[in-house]
C-alpha cells in the first residue's frame, strides 16, 4: 500500500475509491521514530509508504481574529484538529515553494492544500517582535508563515 503526495490511498497500484476504506485505513495508521509508517491492527502490521504526508488539509474554518483567533484545519479523511500546542504548524520548503503542514497525530501531518496556505496567509499578521515575523494566531499561540522578505 501507499500514499501518494496528492493524498490519495493506493492498493496494488489501483486507487482506493472508496472514502469509507481510507478513513478505516487512516485510523490505524502509525508513525514509527524512524519515519516509518504502519497499517496497525490488533491481528497484522503492515507497512505503507508515503510519499510526503498521509493526510491532505482540505478545509480552514476561522473563527475570531488578533489572538483570540481559532483556526480549524479538516482534513481529506474528516479529521477536525484546531492548531494549538498539540496541533503546531511547521512550513519546510521545496526550493523555494512553502509546504506547510499541520501536526494531525502521533507524529501524523497533514500537507496544507496550496488554497488552503493562501487561506492561512491571508490571516496572517506581521508579530510586534523585534524580528518582524509573519504569522498566524490560534489559540492564543503564534504560528509562523515566514520571515520578512519570504
Amino acid at each position: 500500500m501507499r500514499i501518494d503526495r496528492n493524498g490519495t490511498w493506493y492498493y496494488r497500484g489501483s486507487p482506493i475509491g472508496r472514502l469509507a476504506l481510507v478513513k478505516l485505513f487512516s485510523t490505524v495508521l502509525r508513525r514509527d521514530t524512524d519515519g516509518t509508517f504502519w497499517l496497525t491492527t490488533p491481528a497484522e502490521n503492515g507497512r505503507i509508504e508515503v510519499e510526503d504526508a498521509p493526510f491532505i488539509g482540505v478545509e480552514l474554518i476561522a473563527e475570531g481574529a488578533g489572538r483570540n483567533q481559532i483556526i480549524r484545519i479538516r482534513t481529506n479523511v474528516d479529521d477536525v484538529v484546531t492548531m494549538d500546542e498539540t496541533h503546531g504548524l511547521r512550513v519546510a520548503y521545496a526550493g523555494e515553494e512553502p509546504r506547510p503542514y499541520v501536526h494531525i497525530r502521533k507524529g501524523l501531518e497533514a500537507r496544507l492544500a496550496r488554497a488552503v496556505f493562501y487561506h492561512l496567509v491571508a490571516l496572517g499578521e506581521t508579530s510586534d517582535t523585534a524580528d518582524g515575523v509573519f504569522g498566524v494566531w490560534s489559540c492564543g499561540q503564534f504560528f509562523i508563515l515566514g520571515s520578512p522578505g519570504s
